[in-house]
């Protein structure tokens, strides 16, 4: 009876959650359910799960639609019919083709059409007719005994009651971008398309037995067999697994060769131990394919990081899978891997966003399309997001959305029966159980399936060019299909591209990997500690400058801890500021118990890492490693609803009970354990991030110049492009604007002399502007504008732009002469096909330019209208007068007292207070390059909100936190660069 169920996985059309859906039918009576979501199969595995813990039959289909018009509904008689229903939905994905009017005949399914679409007499063998109740009446005069083995019941079901009906018709209306009011009847499911209970199905059709028990013949003849513990990922690397064995047992002893010598005889036993573990957990395969990346990785040249719970791997590290020694850091192995853990280790592979691609490209081709795809994921609606959608659907202007949205100083909306509809549908949408909006790629994960992945999902082709799985990461783990990480990284592509540049720069080769020297190097040492990091992968934020200060950092382990000690869970929770007092105040610490001595002596007491929590639950707990795994899970982001976490929150403090610790002392370390479960690192992971630090930094020392060029060329990192500009004007480096005959599309540096590139400037046409350097390549540089007109034959406003720039600035005439001629020029020169130039060039005749008067801040000003900051220092163009304000190297002198301040703005970081109010925090820059650092508190950000970037009187009381300064803002005013006039 139930062929034709959705979930809201039918995207902008159901409502109903999969689990509900389940539950629903249980609740209903029905023993039988189909899931067939509208030309998608993302949360089919979830569906199979709910109904095998339900005790339903989970019988697995398709609807298949052409925009609104159904076509018809597949159902899978078996896993063969599965595989092909997938296979013929992404054949149409990946081709943007329509659905043909018949469904094929493939080997294991059924496919349904809606009553009067096909006659009866015309059926072939997999196809059937479905009949609604509604549509009874149609069968009168039917010799429906003939054709008994061709007709079942059909009750769609799309959402769960009236109400959600009307949440429907919302879905329909933002799926199409229209008005609700506007929804014609065929973009919408009918309003019966709910749960009725099986006995009211039957009793309507009590006339016609023979369609009841066909349609039960039907649901019989679905049977899926699937076993969710079936490890689904690529089997053997060689040829088996004992192959695979020798294979990594081989590459393990000749990498320990190269990283310890022959005689480490604890390198020895511990790629013993972790051998025998990764055997016995049929791993090897996955770290071979994790090798076999990273080698062509290296044939290639391409700089990579490799990171995740795999770099407390001591094979990993022989492998130069990753770059972290897990015995100097004494990395806790079980983290990694154990006999209890169901999954594979994360090995999270960091490339270039320049050199990624191939590498996925590598791995298509090396494992074939037909077992290799991208892992997808689902994007959910989000609360704002949702709102304006909403109010578009119900024609609310924009005004009167916005001041919904306006939290949390929100008006009271109790009297509008549309704002509450809004409010009350965004709660639905973008809630617990937020509904997915659209499908999207994962940030790195590929699957590769020992079948053919059309086996477990089907796949889509979106704008990236490869082919994406239907599965989030979560039904894919579920199902026993492992992700490979493939990331890219903007702080790699600025090493990549440093190693690239210095080399061209300076003719010197750089061993970036030899890290150990790095962190020894007392200059490097320097730099960290005085927090020089502008530029330096994930130790440049504000939070991650004001940390390493408060810590006085300048060695690997501490640089280590504060990667993972400024997370979100460790911070939030006060465990970072308890961490740096501790630190700080090393002999005074204060243990809660023994134990936690034992375990976290390195952390000063602070469980920093993950495995500082598996430590103490397991010592001071006496926890199996299963539950630590659980812990793992959560600690990760990897589980979903809070299930589990409870069942190992109750089993601590049970554990405790018997074992006599104190109430106080079980509860703290509890409220510790739990802040891990936003999201934490492992120290390995830390400890990779750390060595990727040290390498930028080592550049950065040695090398600023480049380094920052570099880190220009990969569109920054934590802060905007400008801020990266101003740090390379402190190397002591000429900044010169683009420039037709120096410039490149990327900025360049030469000697100390840097050209900015062409890719700043706004309005610039990318395709233009390569083939205006192509022909300056063949044909040598521009004599002048005439030059350049000649041969390039500009469009005027491309010219216009360059010449605003400072493109022509070689010329002898100024920019406004030049835009006078510019004119001129090109009203004579017709535009050529080809590179012609003619024999002798006709002279321009000379006209009289008019006199044009010039004021100092115009060339800043066209380079803030075209690159969006001027390449001076902002200051330098200020016309107000600077005297008088508290630089940020005098803070110190003013601690506690109330000072005023001038800074430009940098950045802003907004939170909320516990009561959910509003706060911020901001980043400026002083006249002198440093920065400022600001509070706003609640109070203070309403009366005086930023109001974008520029320049701001700051006046406030200088606070300090040990090493750190910063102003509580009191009262702030944004200026002009005129301000005085």
């Amino acid at each position: 009876m139930y062929l034709n169920c959705k979930s809201f996985f039918s995207l902008r059309y159901g409502t109903i959650d999969t689990k509900d859906l389940v539950r629903i039918a249980r609740e209903t009576g029905v023993t039988s359910l189909a899931l067939t979501n509208i030309n998608i199969t993302s949360d089919t595995w979830n569906f199979v799960k709910e109904c095998q813990e339900q005790g339903i039959k989970p019988i697995i289909g398709l609807e298949c639609r052409n925009g609104h018009e159904l076509k018809y509904i597949l159902l899978a008689r078996d896993m063969e019919g599965w595989f092909y229903i997938n296979r013929f939905l992404s054949d149409h994905l990946h081709k943007a083709l329509p659905f043909p009017d018949r469904a094929p005949a493939f080997p294991g399914i059924f496919a349904i059409y809606a009553w009067g679409t096909l006659p009866l007499h015309d059926l072939h063998a997999h196809e059937l007719l479905g009949i609604r109740r509604r549509e009874i009446n149609k069968l009168f005069r039917v010799d429906t005994m003939s054709y008994q083995h061709k007709l079942v019941i059909l009750q769609p079901v799309t959402f769960q009651d009236t109400d959600h009906y009307e949440l429907h018709r919302v879905l329909r209306a933002i799926d199409q971008n229209i008005l609700i009011s506007q929804l014609l009847p065929h973009t919408t499911a009918q309003a019966d398309e709910q749960f009725l209970p099986p006995a009211i199905l039957f009793e309507s059709f009590e006339q016609y037995p023979h369609i009841i028990s066909n349609t039960v013949r039907v649901m019989d003849a679905c049977q899926i067999d699937f076993n969710f513990k079936t490890p689904r990922n690529k089997k053997h690397f060689t040829n088996s697994e004992e192959e695979d064995h020798a294979l990594l047992r081989q590459l393990a002893y000749e990498g320990m060769l190269r990283r310890y010598g022959p005689d480490n005889e604890e390198a020895k036993a511990r790629i013993e131990k972790e051998l025998g573990v990764v055997q016995e957990q049929h791993f090897d395969c996955y770290f071979l394919i994790t090798w076999d990346i990273i080698r062509y990785a290296q044939e290639r040249g391409f700089f990579y990081v490799g990171r995740g719970s795999g770099a407390n791997s001591i094979i990993a590290y022989c492998l130069k899978i990753t770059d972290v020694d897990p015995i100097e850091l004494n990395l806790y192995f079980e983290r990694f891997l154990n006999p209890y853990r169901r999954s594979p280790p994360d090995f999270d592979i960091d490339f270039s966003w320049r050199d990624r691609d191939e590498i996925i490209d590598y791995v298509f081709n090396k494992y074939g399309n037909v077992h290799t795809a991208l892992l997808g994921t689902v994007t959910t609606f989000q609360q704002n997001a949702t709102i304006r959608e909403l109010g578009k659907v119900y024609g609310l202007p924009k005004h009167e959305i916005d001041k919904i949205l306006d939290t949390p100083f929100q008006p009271d909306l109790t009297g509008d029966s549309v704002q509450r509809n809004i409010l009350r549908y965004s709660q639905l949408m973008s809630g617990a159980k937020a509904f997915p909006n659209h499908l999207s790629i994962h940030a790195g994960g590929i699957l590769i399936s020992e079948a053919p992945i059309h086996q477990h999902c089907a796949t889509y082709m979106p704008p990236k060019g490869f082919s994406t799985a239907q599965l989030d990461m979560h039904q894919a783990e579920a199902i026993g299909l492992f992700k490979f990480d493939i990331l890219s990284q903007r702080g790699l592509g600025h090493i990549r591209d440093s190693l690239a540049i210095i080399k061209e720069n300076k003719g010197i080769d750089i061993d970036i990997h030899d890290v150990k020297a790095f962190m020894q190097d007392p200059r490097v040492q320097h730099e960290l500690k005085t927090v020089n990091t502008i530029g330096c992968f994930y130790i440049e934020s504000p939070a991650m400058r004001q940390l390493l200060q408060k810590l006085q950092c300048e060695d690997y382990l501490t640089l280590v801890a504060a990667s993972s000690v400024i997370r979100p869970g460790v911070a939030q929770s006060g465990m970072m500021r308890q961490y740096v007092h501790n630190y700080r105040n090393q002999d005074k610490v204060v243990y809660l118990h023994e134990i936690v001595k034992q375990v976290l002596s390195e952390t000063f007491g602070i469980m920093v890492y993950q495995e500082d929590v598996i430590r103490i639950v397991h010592e001071y707990a006496d926890m199996d490693l299963a539950d630590a795994d659980i812990l793992r899970r959560a600690m990760a982001g990897k589980y979903r609803g809070q299930g589990d976490f409870q069942k190992i929150e109750q089993q601590f403090f049970t554990n405790c009970k018997r074992l006599g610790r104190p109430d106080d002392v079980t509860k703290e370390l509890w409220r510790q354990i739990a802040s891990f479960s936003g999201f934490s690192f492992s120290k390995a992971h830390s400890a990779s991030f750390a060595v990727e630090s040290y390498q930028s930094l080592f550049l950065k020392t040695y090398f600023p110049a480049e380094f920052m060029v570099a880190v220009i060329n990969n569109f920054g990192g934590f802060y905007n492009r400008e801020l990266y500009f101003r740090e390379l004007h402190k190397t002591g480096a000429i900044i010169k604007a683009p420039c037709i005959n120096n410039s490149e599309y990327y900025t360049r540096i030469t000697g100390n002399t840097v050209y900015t590139g062409f890719i700043h400037i706004e309005g610039l046409e990318e395709k233009w502007m390569q083939e205006v350097l192509e022909e300056r390549t063949l044909y040598g540089a521009f004599e002048n504008l005439e030059d350049f007109v000649a041969r390039v034959a500009p469009p005027p406003e491309q010219l216009d732009i360059l010449i605003r720039i400072g493109a022509f600035n070689f010329d002898a005439h100024t920019k406004k002469e030049l835009l006078w001629k510019s004119s001129l020029l090109l009203r004579k020169r017709a535009p050529h096909a080809e590179h012609i130039q003619p024999l002798f060039r006709e002279q321009v005749p000379e006209c009289q330019l008019p006199m044009l008067s010039y004021h100092e801040h115009e060339h800043a000003f066209e380079e803030i209208a075209l690159l969006g900051f001027p390449l001076c220092s902002p200051f330098d163009i200020l016309q107000h007068d600077q005297q008088g304000y508290v630089p940020a190297k005098r803070f110190k002198e003013h601690k506690d007292k109330l000072i005023s301040t001038l800074g430009y703005l940098v950045c802003t970081k907004g939170i909320y207070t516990s009561k959910g109010i509003p706060m911020s925090f901001g980043t400026f820059m002083d006249v002198n390059g440093d920065f400022i650092d600001t509070v706003h508190f609640p109070d203070i950000l309403k009366q005086y909100p930023f109001q974008k970037g520029g320049f701001y009187i700051l006046q406030g009381k200088v606070t300090a936190e040990y090493d750190v300064y910063s102003i509580e803002v009191s009262y702030m005013r944004k200026i002009g660069y005129f301000e005085d006039k």
